[in-house]
C-alpha cells in the first residue's frame, strides 16, 4: 500500500517562498512508470495540478505557474518537494501529493493534504 503524507509550514508570508515535502513509503519514487504530482484546491474552487517529478526525474509544470514552480527529489528518503516562490494570498489553498501511473488520467494514491495559507 502506498502511502503519501505532505509537510511543511501551514503559513507563509507575501512574496514570500512555500516549501513543501511529501514523503512516499510502500514503494520508490523511482519505479517506473510512475509519476508523482503537486496538486492545490483553494477555498471555494477546484483542484488544480501544479506540476509532476516523473520516476526518471525530468519535471513538468502547469504553465500558469512554471515561472515560480519548482519540483525537486531526495531518492535517499523517498522524498519529493515543491517550492512556489513569489506566493501571494492567492496561493491559499490545500496543497496535495500525489501519483499517477504513466498513461492514466487519475492520480491513485494522495496525501490527506496539508492547508497552507499565505498572509502578513
Amino acid at each position: 500500500q502506498v502511502q503519501l503524507q505532505e509537510s511543511g509550514p501551514g503559513l507563509v508570508k507575501p512574496s514570500q517562498t512555500l516549501s513543501l515535502t511529501c514523503t512516499v513509503s510502500g514503494g520508490s519514487i523511482t519505479t517506473n512508470y510512475y509519476y508523482w504530482s503537486w496538486i492545490r484546491q483553494p477555498p471555494g474552487k477546484g483542484l488544480e495540478w501544479i506540476g509532476y517529478m516523473a520516476y526518471s526525474g525530468r519535471t513538468y509544470y502547469s504553465p500558469s505557474l512554471k515561472s515560480r514552480t519548482s519540483i525537486s527529489r531526495d531518492t535517499s528518503n523517498n522524498q519529493f518537494s515543491l517550492q512556489l516562490s513569489s506566493v501571494t494570498p492567492e496561493d491559499t489553498a490545500v496543497y496535495y501529493c500525489a501519483r499517477a501511473e504513466g498513461g492514466a488520467e487519475e492520480h491513485d494514491y494522495w496525501g490527506q493534504g496539508t492547508q497552507v495559507t499565505v498572509s502578513s
